[in-house]
């Protein structure tokens, strides 16, 4: 298992501020509290390992495909529903969610290779992930994928606690199935916007790895 890039600084800075407080209650809590001492050093250094899980990258054998579309992260399926796309599309298509809780690991990946047609930032709301609205609403980056004559969009959302969206691609990228695409700091969702006739393989509340589980074939 590795560690992200992504959580390099904040890994740094929360080491810094647990070392400081536990030091800080070793040396003044605990002489006269000790129980409170030792709870306030659990505690912080659980939080520590929280942080340091959350920026995993587990080692994993992703699956590959040309008609298969993996999983772009990992979590738990919410939605499997037709919509009538707020953004790129006309006609109307297949959305499946896939909502992320800040347990799971947030790398987000490529569900298909091909090249990126579109790559935008969109700014907006910190609704809670699972609110309908927040698909439109919320803070998001959206890319569309092109593979021979099938095109899908996927949605990176901000939740309530994912403040901070990184995507790494842009307009014109050739894209390699299961490669990363950008990562979604502390709980939110991924919506895939898909061809109607997509044969979807996964139920909702399924959970789903990302890179590994196959979502659907075009």
């Amino acid at each position: 298992m590795k560690i992200h890039k992504e959580g390099f600084q904040t890994i740094v800075i929360s080491t810094v501020i647990v070392a400081v407080v536990v030091l800080l209650t070793v040396l003044l809590v605990m002489p006269r509290y000790p129980v409170l001492g030792w709870i306030i050093a659990v505690g912080i250094t659980g939080l520590l390992i929280f942080i340091l899980s959350f920026f995993r990258i587990p080692g994993r054998v992703h699956t590959e495909g040309e008609d298969v579309i993996v999983a772009p992260c990992d979590g738990t399926v919410v939605v499997i529903e037709e919509v009538q796309p707020d953004e790129y599309f006309k006609d109307k298509r297949l959305q499946l969610s896939i909502f992320m809780s800040p347990l799971n690991v947030h790398v987000n990946r490529n569900p298909v290779s091909g090249e990126v047609l579109y790559s935008k930032y969109h700014p907006g709301k910190y609704l809670v992930a699972w609110h309908p609205k927040s698909s439109t609403d919320n803070e998001r980056h959206s890319v569309v994928y092109r593979q021979g004559d099938k095109e899908m969009l996927v949605k990176q959302i901000a939740g309530a606690l994912a403040k901070r969206i990184v995507n790494y691609l842009k307009a014109g990228d050739k894209v390699q199935q299961g490669a990363e695409m950008g990562f979604i700091k502390f709980g939110s969702r991924v919506d895939l916007i898909l061809p109607l006739d997509t044969k979807v393989e996964v139920k909702i509340n399924q959970k789903v790895k990302g890179g590994v589980t196959v979502l659907g074939r075009w």
